[in-house]
């Protein structure tokens, strides 16, 4: 006799809240992060990863593309595709690295950093809705997990 097929509970609720995988909850966290992420970004014409890579290359002038797939946890050929549609856009400058011709080092334009204000409005709406749903201390508590998630799996593998 084939078992009865239970309803599948909403976000937050049964397996999907406090009682789920830590490591299915941090995914259901990051999918519906980058969702709202990319929904404040759409109307720049900006994804979460466009977003991501262009603020890594504004954070750390002249990365290179191997750095920046090591930073942002995309494969180079994903950042060549992203790198290479910012380049398009007038974004991301290249220039050659003085000791190794053959990399490449990546700097935003100030087209590029005017386009990163403009998103980093929009994402501070997601960062304040996230922020809302603890008070500051517990705040500091999750950036501390979540940091150290990242630290001793990296280290782990």
């Amino acid at each position: 006799m084939p078992r009865k097929v239970k309803a599948v509970p909403r976000a937050g609720e049964g397996k999907r809240g406090p009682d789920g995988y830590l490591g299915y909850l941090v995914r259901q966290a990051h999918v519906a992060v980058r969702a709202a992420m990319d929904k404040v970004l759409a109307e720049l014409g900006v994804t979460s990863p466009q977003f991501v890579v262009l603020t890594m290359i504004g954070a750390y002038p002249g990365l290179s593309g191997a750095d920046l797939a090591r930073l942002t946890f995309l494969t180079p050929q994903t950042i060549n595709l992203i790198v290479g549609n910012l380049v398009k856009a007038g974004a991301v400058g290249k220039s050659a690295d003085p000791a190794h011709g053959r990399i490449l080092r990546l700097q935003t334009t100030a087209e590029g950093e005017a386009l990163l204000r403009r998103c980093k409005v929009r994402v501070q709406e997601v960062e304040e809705r996230l922020a809302g749903l603890v008070g500051r201390e517990e705040e500091k508590v999750v950036r501390r997990w979540l940091a150290a998630v990242g630290a001793k799996l990296a280290t782990d593998r």
